[in-house]
């Protein structure tokens, strides 16, 4: 009889051992409870989870606890933590601590016992997360949600890489001031006392010094007053000053630009591109979305669009993104592509972890979203710029100048933030109580007022303020810019 087909095997695989080296770490334990002074070196990037043998865990940790309490850790003074461990009497009891020591070479090496254990520790975390994404994957018991799968799978990726990392760790003084004076000389050698990353505007840079790492930007205005222009103009800028600074030689970690993302939950890629190329090609970005340019005009456009074809700036569009999602996209870029500046385009767009229709009211989801974009900047080291929208509370005043309390939703936006920018345009409100224009036989005072309002207009016509109304670099303030809207361009102003 034909022997039926088996589309799977029935023999269970091999149980693959996890990568480990007991006798590295037994080798490490020994040399730290020789040498106390040791445990200094290891215990900032070292944890007790890192150790593969759990007795292992147990005394790396009570060497730890002696240690902190200025106590001497040796065999003598552990053994009474390990009377009663049955796992260590398998092991051959308390006295298995004095034959860890029995080995005095192991002090040479102490610190490559250290990084190997670490290091297959980290290998035995990524083999934990491939296994779970498996798991996850074969399991359709649930709700079928891959990428959310992969957006989880890429967070657990992303704590494994950082893990141990000493990023956070205390700075002496000294290593603080060199921050600080390469910071210094970084502003002297830009030509436009620059320390953080350019804005392409000199009256910006000269006011708050360029964006600089780890910071949240809050750039907030009324719809219809640029925001996303600005926003686009200084991305655009920062991205052009970096190509810029590497075709004269300048060291990438020297440089005042940077390679940027945008985060556009409003717009799509395609109508963020459209901006950009009317802004550098002059033509009017109706005309351009409509066809109404000319042979000359459509020359200045493909030549504009070759120059930023290698342009560093990344633009995702993917609408209702989670803060979760935007952290992983934005780690993922920062490893892939060299990330220096983030944009999110609006803040108020994003979503909370909470489910939609939840417990989790909009004031608490809209902390969340600015906490989790603060952490971001710090944790990436890079300036986050978000976009924020404000509330009609402007509208019912006569002078309709933004305040820090109009943010919306929210006050923690105004308290994670290190800069509020806000966006007033004085001919945005004119033009809105734009009088009937008189005709012939209209009263003299129909006509007086019209004149009055149309030199009111033309006076503020194209002048924009940008308020800095909160800076923890330097001072407040205002800005006076020049904004071209047909080809929704900021400018500096020539006084």
């Amino acid at each position: 009889m034909a022997e039926p087909i088996r589309l799977i095997s029935s023999a269970e695989p091999a149980q693959t051992a996890l990568p480990h080296n007991v006798e590295a770490e037994a080798a490490l334990l020994g040399a730290l409870m020789i040498d106390n002074r040791l445990v200094e070196d290891v215990q900032l990037k070292l944890k007790g989870d890192h150790f593969y043998e759990p007795a292992h865990q147990r005394i790396y940790d009570a060497i730890l606890k002696l240690v902190d309490k200025n106590m001497i850790a040796n065999p003598v003074t552990l053994r009474p933590m390990f009377e009663g461990d049955e796992a260590l009497k398998e092991l051959g009891g308390p006295g298995y601590l004095a034959q860890l020591t029995g080995s005095g070479a192991a002090l040479i090496g102490a610190r490559d016992f250290a990084t190997q254990v670490y290091d297959l520790a980290l290998l035995r975390a990524l083999i934990g997360v491939g296994r779970d994404m498996v798991e996850k994957a074969i399991d359709t018991s649930e709700s079928v949600d891959p990428k959310g799968q992969i957006e989880e799978a890429e967070v657990a990726l992303y704590r494994v890489a950082e893990q141990g990392g000493e990023q956070g760790g205390v700075k002496t003084f000294a290593q603080a001031t060199k921050l600080a004076i390469e910071m210094a000389e970084r502003a002297l050698n830009s030509g436009g006392h620059v320390s953080g990353i350019t804005s392409g505007l000199d009256s910006i840079n000269s006011k708050i010094g360029g964006f600089h790492p780890s910071d949240l930007i809050i750039l907030a205005g009324r719809p219809g007053m640029g925001k996303s222009s600005l926003a686009t103009n200084v991305a655009f800028n920062a991205a052009r000053r970096f190509i810029r600074d590497q075709e004269d030689g300048i060291d990438a970690a020297k440089s005042v630009g940077a390679p940027v993302a945008i985060f556009n939950l409003e717009m799509s890629s395609d109508q963020l591109a459209t901006r950009i190329l009317s802004e550098q090609s002059g033509i009017s970005s109706e005309n351009l979305r409509m066809g109404k340019i000319s042979q000359v005009e459509f020359r200045n456009l493909a030549r504009a669009a070759a120059e930023l074809q290698n342009l560093p700036l990344f633009i995702d569009d993917t609408p209702a993104l989670t803060i979760a999602a935007l952290r992983t996209r934005a780690r993922r870029l920062k490893r892939q592509r060299g990330i220096g500046m983030i944009v999110v385009d609006y803040l108020q767009l994003l979503q909370g972890g909470g489910k939609p229709g939840g417990d989790q009211n909009r004031v608490q989801e809209i902390s969340e979203i600015s906490r989790g974009l603060k952490q971001l900047a710090k944790e990436l080291n890079v300036p986050v710029i978000a976009l924020s929208q404000l509330s009609r509370a402007v509208e019912q005043r006569e002078d309709k100048r933004p305040q820090l309390s109009d943010l919306r939703e929210s006050g923690s936006i105004e308290q994670d933030a290190d800069i509020v920018l806000f966006i007033y345009r004085e001919d945005y409100y004119l033009q809105a109580r734009e009088p009937k224009m008189p005709v012939p036989g209209d009263t003299a005072q129909a006509f007086q007022a019209y004149d009055e309002w149309r030199a009111e207009y033309d006076q503020a016509m194209g002048l924009c303020e940008l308020i800095v109304a909160k800076q923890r670099h330097g001072a407040t303030g205002k800005v006076k810019l020049r904004f071209e809207s047909k080809i929704t361009r900021f400018s500096d102003l020539a006084e």
